[in-house]
């Protein structure tokens, strides 16, 4: 295919050139009857772009095909055999996988430290989630991926699931054995979907971590947003095989979709594709090259060290995307969390992710010396003002044992069903009825329908009180957890 050709973007360049005018939405008009002071914050080319895709861009029977022609583009750039284009982000995306692979056929294998997005997918489905526990790291307090073992342990307890869905890259940039994983999935006639939000980069560049097409997965999600150059909500869904109908993937999508798609964010990924096949090898060759330097200069810094050789030692994660900086400030004296406010008051610098040790930078190929130099010169800053900071509050980690909740009712079940609230302490040993994840990164610590423990709640109290966010539950304080009525 010709990758020259950007046909979403091509086609909105006609539509200027033309000077069409829609008696249609969007009711702006392509900016005439924006606020103007709107306007001056958002420019005046944002509205002239957000144009009806069906009906405006294209005619109303989307005769040119600009959006299937960009679509099957992106499918030969990365080796899928069909691509499809999402603009209400990988959460939607995510959700139709999990509906094409598994409604109305009982069990899904999910891996534990999935995303609340496929949370929110069992909800939505009845699915019943089965479990894979990914490989908990006790000293770091964090989860790899589950090995192909893991996996195959799963399969031998419950051979009757639709299949597995595993997270690779994790957020903290840890990568799973995809191949194997997907051999073990194979052998048993079932599809593996891989949640590879984190990943849209890694078909452009042999130095980064497999992509998961390459290793045989039959779904795989990827933001565009996150590590390449789309704008926020662009996702696209992958798929190969003959192990999940892509029709029905596309059917259940639209149950989710939006039908007032953005014609931006569509011509956004349109061109990052062309930019990838282009240019992608040497800009992320460049990326990787910052990414290595800034990391030996991030080490030598007093009180700060990055993690890599921990997060690729055994039982840990088969390959790590080192554009991801995750940096450990414990030897400050400060938490992870008062280090992000911290650099995000002073220096105005934010990090992609904090916890209760850790920051993470996430480099992208827009990235070069002087954003490098910038985030070193904020932590040198950051170490010299650590000291003035107060003690970081402890936070309760549980052992990983601590962490595997027991599931007695279906999500769906817990969620839509009698519920009530009551005070933190007395969730103790009762059913979930909503979902709690700590964000970023977004791994759900509760899910619906799960038994709750005490050093779960201590955990998220202590983390509360130590600078976690706590965006899902009807309470944020945690002064009340809601739990299905008895």
């Amino acid at each position: 295919m010709d990758h020259n050709e950007a046909p979403l973007l091509d086609a909105l360049d006609r539509y200027h050139r033309l000077d069409r005018y829609g008696f249609t939405p969007p009711g702006h008009r392509q900016g005439r009857g924006a606020d103007p002071r709107v306007r001056e914050v958002l420019g005046g080319d944002t509205f002239r772009s957000d144009v009806l895709a069906s009906g405006g861009l294209d005619d109303r029977s989307s005769s040119g095909e600009y959006l299937k022609k960009a679509e099957q583009l992106m499918a030969d750039a990365v080796g899928a055999e069909q691509a499809f284009f999402s603009t209400c982000g990988s959460s939607l995306s995510v959700k139709a996988a999990v509906l094409a692979v598994a409604a109305g056929k009982g069990d899904l294998l999910v891996s534990r430290d999935a995303h609340k997005s496929i949370t929110a997918g069992l909800v939505f489905s009845g699915i019943q989630p089965r479990w894979i526990r990914p490989r908990w790291d006790s000293r770091l307090h964090l989860a790899h991926p589950p090995s192909a073992a893991d996996v195959e342990e799963m399969w031998e307890r419950y051979p009757d699931a639709a299949g597995a869905l595993i997270v690779s890259p994790t957020p903290y940039g840890t990568c799973a054995d995809i191949a194997a994983i997907a051999k073990v999935c194979h052998d048993r006639g079932k599809p593996l979907i891989v949640d590879e939000a984190w990943g849209a980069h890694l078909p452009f560049h042999e130095g980064l971590p497999t992509w998961a097409m390459s290793a045989g997965a039959d779904v795989c999600v990827v933001s565009v947003h996150k590590m390449g150059a789309g704008f926020e909500q662009g996702s696209v869904y992958h798929i190969r095989g003959d192990l999940v109908d892509p029709a029905h993937l596309s059917e259940c999508a639209d149950l989710l979709m939006t039908t007032s798609p953005n014609v931006i964010l569509y011509s956004a990924m349109d061109g990052w594709r062309r930019q990838m096949v282009q240019h992608g090898a040497e800009l992320l060759g460049d990326a990787l090259d910052l990414a290595r330097r800034l990391r030996t200069e991030i080490e030598a810094l007093p009180g700060i060290r990055v993690l890599e050789d921990e997060l690729l030692a055994a039982e840990s994660s088969h390959d790590l995307d080192r554009m991801q900086i995750l940096m450990d400030v414990s030897g400050l004296g400060v938490s992870g969390y008062q280090a992000a406010d911290w650099l995000r008051e002073n220096c105005r610098l934010d990090m992609g992710l904090s916890d209760h040790r850790r920051i993470m930078a996430t480099l992208s190929m827009a990235d070069d010396d002087a954003s490098a130099q910038r985030l070193l010169d904020a932590l040198q800053a950051l170490i010299e003002a650590a000291p003035t900071l107060p003690a970081p509050a402890r936070v309760d980690l549980p052992s990983p044992s601590g962490l595997e909740l027991e599931t007695v009712l279906l999500p769906r079940d817990a969620f839509f069903g009698p519920r009530e609230d009551v005070p933190a302490r007395e969730a103790v040993g009762r059913v979930a009825a909503e979902q709690i994840t700590p964000y970023p990164p977004g791994i759900p610590v509760i899910v619906p329908g799960e038994r709750i423990n005490e050093a779960v709640v201590e955990y998220l109290e202590s983390g509360l009180k130590a600078g976690m966010v706590l965006p899902d539950p009807a309470d944020q304080s945690l002064g009340t957890i809601r739990v299905v009525r008895e």
